[in-house]
């Protein structure tokens, strides 16, 4: 098989901007990322973004039983095609939009493993585009926390790379500077650790960013064992000014009518000091805070739907959204 950087060259094919695409062509790293995925030998792959498959040459080296590649370009299909018939027909090609796409039946049926049980033998790695990073680990944590789409087959691990600078907020601790709500989310369902830093210099072409390689491994029982939807709001609320103090941040999640008193009662329900500040609140100080918010809504229903209507901030990287509708199953998933 030529080099990476050759077929890019015999298919005259460049990254697309508008994609967010940066590929990576040196062996040595595409390698060290398969590695990173752990034994891939007697293992079930799913790629996200193969682009023209350097980390898929990679994973399929390492022994991978079958690689699953789910690309958005169509420009890469026929080069994953010539891959997979040199790889012995080990490689399954999905074309369609990872942002829409069910992951639940990709395997069969004996691949499952119960969520308590041993991790089962498929991984999940991918070099994302930058524009998508942050809406898609959101999404995948509330497939985590609701057993569902790729995560119907159990804790299937993640290795997916981000820009630095997100990749320090998955993993910050309490009172890190890059402490938010992308981390309490993350950190709630999921370890997270940045295994190393690809400099930018690796990437065609090159990013202004380094960018960090994250695993992010399911856990058995969230730190805050509630709804989804429920937690992701509460500790979306509360970061709306992470240096405030939580009882005046506490009070969004509530109408202004009876914002001073409820939030009053939730922070004296929790235990937790009024004067401290969102980023220095520890997993165990937002399982109380989301208790106690549930235990008031549980008392007056009509306060679950609340939200307030506020202009974004467009630095900050989430935002509480309702339950969504069904999600469009595409190639791979239900019909």
């Amino acid at each position: 098989m030529p080099t990476v950087n050759d077929i890019l060259r015999m298919y005259n094919i460049r990254a697309s901007k508008k994609l967010s695409q940066n590929f990576i062509l040196d062996p040595r790293l595409l390698n060290r990322i398969a590695r990173t995925c752990g034994p891939l030998e007697g293992k079930h792959v799913i790629e996200v973004g193969p682009g023209p498959g350097g980390i898929t040459r990679a994973v399929l080296s390492q022994g991978a039983l079958t690689c699953t590649v789910i690309e958005k370009d169509k420009r890469f299909i026929s080069i994953l095609e010539h891959l997979n018939h040199n790889s012995g027909h080990r490689l399954n090609i999905h074309l369609g939009d990872v942002l829409h796409f069910n992951m639940e039946n990709l395997f069969p049926e004996n691949l499952r493993k119960p969520w308590e049980g041993d991790e089962p033998d498929i991984r999940l790695v991918a070099n994302l585009p930058f524009n998508v990073s942050t809406p898609l680990i959101i999404k995948w944590i509330r497939a985590i926390s609701e057993q569902r789409n790729l995560f119907s087959y159990g804790r299937v691990p993640l290795l997916l790379t981000f820009q630095h600078e997100v990749a320090h907020r998955i993993i910050a601790p309490p009172r890190d500077t890059e402490r938010s709500r992308l981390s309490v989310i993350c950190q709630n369902y999921a370890r997270c650790e940045v295994e190393f830093i690809i400099p930018r210099g690796a990437f065609v072409p090159e990013p202004q960013v380094e960018v960090g390689l994250v695993s992010i491994k399911p856990l058995v029982k969230p730190y805050i064992d509630l709804p989804f939807p429920l937690v992701n709001k509460v500790v979306t609320q509360t970061f709306r000014g992470k240096q405030k103090y939580l009882s005046n941040s506490i009070r969004h999640l509530f109408p202004k009518r009876m914002e001073v008193v409820l939030a009053d009662k939730l922070i004296d329900m929790a235990g937790i000091d009024p004067k401290s500040r969102p980023i220095e609140l520890r997993m165990e100080d937002f399982n109380k805070i989301c208790h106690s918010y549930n235990h008031i809504i549980q008392k007056n229903p009509s306060l679950a739907s609340y939200v307030r209507d506020v202009t974004s901030d467009p630095n900050e990287d989430l935002v509480y959204a309702p339950p969504e509708p069904e999600e469009k199953m595409l190639e791979g998933g239900k019909q």
